[in-house]
């Protein structure tokens, strides 16, 4: 047990800022900036599903809590999306509202989670959930996938081999962050089925579901839903990232326990981002979709195609190894190079073990920066 001054030695062991260290440029670069280095997109939510459009008037209360499970009414209209999107039986129960898919995956895994116990982490991952598992104390095991899997046989094997006695859950990001990489059908099949046997839970992060450009997106809790928990967000969904609201989508008698460290962390999520969230699930936001999408794709093909590197599959991401550029100052030195130029990516080292690799968000600037970023980019590539 640590004393004064000291920190817990869990989170002294955690990384900072999961970005860039070169990040505070930003706010100094003289010339044009190229922010691709954080998820966001530049389009602002449907008309109708923003702030400027909530009024007391119109909803009384809005600046109080809400529900800690959350509004019922959106509570309802998450449960009849999931039973169109998935097939599975939902109820009310089965849901949480909470202040983000990171609230959502907190949730879940201080719920899951014993001190020790380890969640297998399908590589390259989201970030921030290395994190959370170590808030919790767990500890977090990278799994080399997108690398090493080819096969639904080769998926379960690579994951298989990390298993041990203190396995209790794996994760899964698709559309994949960073990658932009969608796990096929018979991937995700596989790889359910081992964890039935292995009696594991199964944490889907599934934010960029409405962004799969090529093959189709599979929800993981259509094919295991006793043991999945579904994790999205109406930030990646309908670009309300600064909201901080999403959901999670879970086995009834585990989702009670995943409330009570909701209610003991964030208590509620934001009661005016729910309203916003409920008018979006209400029509605007598909509509906004149907528009983003196309956009999204073209820019992603774009950009890849700039930079020599193979077409997204889904997501706002690019994953690039430079290694070919880096001198002996290593990934930072280029990043200081790429900084020179107003050019911000998020270093490889955030998504695991890829000291060489960059990645990059095409969503995040506006069209004509973002392309302009990338023009910076392939010429500092020699491409």
């Amino acid at each position: 047990m640590p004393r004064y001054p000291a920190s817990g030695s869990t989170v002294s062991a955690m990384r900072g800022s999961v970005f860039s260290a070169l990040a505070h440029r930003l706010q100094s670069y003289p010339g044009e900036v190229y922010p691709l280095h954080v998820g966001d997109t530049w389009m602002e939510p449907a008309e109708g599903c923003r702030m400027q459009d909530l009024t007391v008037d119109e909803y009384p209360g809005m600046h109080r809590y809400a529900a800690p499970q959350g509004r019922s009414d959106l509570v309802e209209a998450i449960v009849e999306r999931s039973r169109h999107r998935t097939g599975a039986t939902t109820e009310p129960a089965d849901v949480l509202v909470a202040a983000g898919a990171t609230g959502s995956l907190g949730a879940v895994i201080g719920a899951l989670l014993e001190p020790g116990e380890e969640v297998l982490v399908l590589a390259p991952y989201w970030p921030l959930i290395f994190g959370i598992v170590q808030s919790f104390q767990g500890r977090p095991v990278e799994v080399d996938f997108f690398d090493a899997a080819d096969s639904p046989e080769s998926a379960v094997e690579a994951i298989a081999h990390h298993l041990t006695a203190r396995t209790a859950a794996l994760y899964l990001s698709t559309p994949n962050n960073p990658t932009g990489r969608v796990i096929p059908r018979g991937w995700l099949e596989a790889i359910c089925d081992w964890a039935r046997r292995q009696e594991l839970w199964v944490l889907s992060d599934e934010v960029y579901e409405d962004y799969a450009y090529r093959g189709e997106h599979v929800y993981a809790r259509s094919l295991a839903p006793e043991r999945t928990f579904s994790v999205h967000s109406f930030s990646k969904a309908f670009g309300m990232a600064g909201n901080r609201c999403g959901y999670v989508v879970g086995p009834a008698e585990m989702m009670s326990e995943v409330r009570k460290v909701s209610t003991h962390t964030f208590y509620s999520t934001p009661t005016a981002s729910q309203i916003a969230a409920l008018h979006a699930l209400r029509g605007p936001g598909d509509a906004w979709i149907a528009s983003a999408k196309p956009l999204y794709r073209r820019l992603g093909e774009q950009a890849a195609d700039r930079l020599g590197v193979p077409r997204p599959e889904g997501s706002q991401f690019l994953f690039l190894d430079v290694a070919d550029r880096l001198d002996d100052r290593g990934l930072l030195g280029f990043m200081e190079d790429a900084a020179e130029r107003g050019l911000f990516m998020a270093p490889g080292p955030s998504f695991g073990p890829y000291p060489t690799h960059v990645r990059i968000c095409y969503t995040a600037a506006e069209p004509d920066v973002t392309r302009r970023g990338i023009e910076a980019l392939a010429e500092m590539l020699g491409r």
